[in-house]
This record gives structure tokens, C-alpha cells and sequence, in this order.
């Protein structure tokens, strides 16, 4: 009981807020008004969008073997790419980031450590281009110039962060040393932690590689230009007079809304941030939510289709998956012991 308290307080405050959403949007949106324009969409540009979507997450997956220095077969890090968003879409924390990361530890030489710190990269640039892609787009948004600052900011703390980690990596040596220094007096964190350390400071070395750090930089921009086009197809399928820069908006907001705490998935959030930015742009709130429902379900057919077969490939189930995850231990290989 004490353990699902102590579980509950962690996962209750993002509970709270995507209820308060999901109550906030039923009560102001026309539910009738929102079907009707599922209905009388341009499915033509719905489907562009959807397989577009699939060569997104294609392209997603050289993203992430970019950082891990092709050490890795593509069709694993393909698999666990997509284990990890379809666990992200149903279970807490965002396991779907260490998730991936451990599944992909299992199928091939890296350690966990080792690969983490490739998540923690990919993520941190997936905020810088977020934070660029709605600061560009901005200027077009009448009324929306509050937002400019905490765009700003956040691009502000991301780029440290990086620089950060480039001084780590950089400087391993006497990260290394440092640690020890101060962990002298706790055998056991020094034994446990300096290893651990050290398999992370591996994997922060791809940031001092210009040519690897360059190939992932091209990848990632060309990601998020399928992103952008792909939202912009969307919203286009229910608003004719949409332009790029709604879409470029629009995923600003969306990836935004995902950051903020809440249910699995971004439940709410997702909603109540992508039908917010457009339905600044157009004032049609019940059309704005039509189309974040059509967004979130892709996001979901697709982690459905292809984690649902990745992790089915490990024989695994999200339940599986997230009690090793609550109760995973960083250990060194046997290998790696003598």
C-alpha cells in the first residue's frame, strides 16, 4: 500500500492536469459540431499525412543509429524505437525513453549506460528544434507574443544543457576522476557509480565527433521538416486556408503540450495545446479539436502497429515491461567482471 502511495504521488499532479483539460475542452467544444467536421474532412490529405508518419519514424530510427555510431543494426534500433513510443503512449514517467534503451542493451553489445546518454542527446535537441520551429513561426501568430519568451528561454536552458554535455564529454577523464575523489568513502557507490559513469561518458563521446554529430544534426533537421509538412497536411484536411506556418505552429504547441505533466501519452495536454495554437489561428475551437484527435490517432495506430510487433518479436507486454522497468538495476555485463 505504502508503495502504491509513494507511485501515486508521482504519476496524481499529471492526472489532475489532464483531467482538468479533457473536462475544460468537453465543456467548451461543440461535440456535434467536431464530428461533423471528422467527417467532412479532405481524406486525401489524412492519408498523405498517415504515411508520411511512417517515413517519419523511418527516418527517426538513422536518427538514433546516427548517435550510436552505427554500432547497431538498423531494423533493432528500428524495433526499439518504436517499443519505446508505445510504451510512452501507456505507461507513466515517459518509461518509453529508458524503455528503448533497455531493450535495445539486450539485443546487442552496449550497455544501458552506454546507450541513455544517446536518449538524453535526442531529446534535448528535439527541444532546441522545437523551440526554433515556434519561435520562427511566431511572427505570423497575432496575440501570441507572450509565448515568444518562454520559447526563448527554453531554446536558452536546452543549449546549455548541450554545452554541458560537451564539457562532460570532453573533460571524461577527469569526470572520472572527480567521482572517485568524492566517493572514496562509499565503497559500494564508488564500485556501482564509477562504472555506470563511465559507460555513460562512452556514449556522451559521439557530441566530440564533428563528422557523426554533423550526420545527426542533417538527419534530425530533415525529421522535423517531414514533421512540420506532415502536421501542416493534417490541418490542411480540415482547414483549405491553412498554411506551412500553421503547421509549424501547431507542432511547436503540440511538442510543448507533451512536455507538461500528464497522463500516459500526453492525454489533454496534447489536445488542449495543438486545438489551443489553432484555434488562435482560426477562432473554430470544435474544428481545431477534430483535428488534434485525427493527430493523436496516428500517433497511436502507429505505436499500436509497430511496437505492438516489436515488442510482441521480444515476447514481451506492456505490463512485462514496465515492472522490469520500476525495478530495474544497473549491473555490468558479466563480461565486464572478473
Amino acid at each position: 500500500m505504502s508503495q502504491f502511495l509513494k507511485v501515486a504521488k508521482r504519476w496524481l499532479p499529471g492526472a489532475l492536469v489532464s483531467i482538468l483539460l479533457i473536462a475544460a475542452i468537453l465543456y467548451f467544444v461543440d461535440i456535434p459540431k467536431m464530428i461533423a467536421a471528422i467527417r467532412s474532412a479532405d481524406y486525401r490529405f489524412i492519408a498523405l499525412a498517415f504515411v508520411l508518419s511512417f517515413a517519419w519514424l523511418a527516418v527517426r530510427g538513422i536518427v538514433w543509429r546516427t548517435l550510436l555510431r552505427n554500432r547497431v543494426p538498423y531494423r533493432e534500433v528500428f524495433n526499439a524505437l518504436n517499443a519505446g513510443y508505445l510504451l510512452n503512449a501507456f505507461l507513466p514517467f515517459r518509461l518509453g525513453e529508458i524503455g528503448r534503451a533497455f531493450l535495445l542493451s539486450r539485443k546487442t553489445d552496449l550497455q544501458f549506460a552506454e546507450i541513455l546518454p544517446t536518449v538524453v542527446i535526442e531529446r534535448s535537441m528535439d527541444l532546441a528544434f522545437t523551440a526554433s520551429i515556434f519561435l520562427a513561426s511566431l511572427p505570423f501568430v497575432v496575440g501570441a507574443s507572450g509565448a515568444n519568451r518562454i520559447a526563448i528561454i527554453l531554446g536558452a536552458v536546452v543549449l546549455a544543457g548541450l554545452i554541458f554535455l560537451y564539457v562532460l564529454a570532453r573533460n571524461d577523464a577527469w569526470a572520472l576522476d572527480t567521482f572517485h575523489k568524492f566517493s572514496a568513502r562509499w565503497p559500494a557507490i564508488q564500485r556501482f557509480g564509477g562504472g555506470l559513469l563511465e559507460s555513460f561518458l562512452t556514449g556522451l563521446g559521439v557530441l566530440t565527433d564533428g563528422w557523426i554529430f554533423a550526420r545527426f544534426l542533417f538527419w534530425m533537421a530533415l525529421n522535423w521538416g517531414m514533421a512540420i509538412i506532415s502536421y501542416y497536411l493534417t490541418i490542411r484536411a480540415f482547414f483549405p486556408q491553412a498554411q506551412l506556418t500553421w503547421g509549424m505552429f501547431g507542432l511547436g504547441a503540440a511538442a510543448f503540450g507533451g512536455a507538461v505533466p500528464s497522463l500516459p501519452g500526453a492525454v489533454g495536454t496534447f489536445e488542449g495545446a495543438f486545438g489551443g495554437a489553432l484555434t488562435l489561428l482560426t477562432g473554430d475551437q470544435s474544428t481545431s479539436l477534430a483535428v488534434a484527435l485525427t493527430a493523436r490517432f496516428f500517433n497511436y495506430l502507429t505505436s499500436l502497429l509497430l511496437g505492438g510487433y516489436a515488442l510482441s518479436r521480444e515476447g514481451q507486454t506492456l505490463s512485462g515491461i514496465y515492472r522490469q522497468l520500476m525495478n530495474l538495476r544497473l549491473k555490468p555485463k558479466p563480461t565486464d567482471v572478473e
